[in-house]
């Protein structure tokens, strides 16, 4: 599936993955997630943000992760 909500461009935070039309990287979102704040407190924080791009950013994070590679525990690796 194709997703136009999410977009990397060189030009725009050194092409990490944003919603279209912000500054508003995956990346950002998924760590408040992993903190603990609500989807509604993330919209609240980010006027800018859909429940769309939310799930948009949840789906870009998962194909990321389908990716045919090994992944270090990084205990071992410190």
């Amino acid at each position: 599936m194709t997703n136009n909500l999410i977009e990397s461009n060189p030009q725009v935070l050194m092409g990490k993955p944003v919603i279209r039309g912000t500054r508003i990287t995956v990346e950002l979102f998924l760590e408040k997630l992993a903190a603990g704040e609500s989807v509604e407190q993330i919209i609240e924080s980010h006027p800018k943000l859909t429940r769309e791009a939310i799930s948009a950013s949840l789906e870009f994070a998962a194909q990321g992760l389908r990716a045919n590679v090994v992944y270090p525990d990084a205990e071992k690796v410190a």
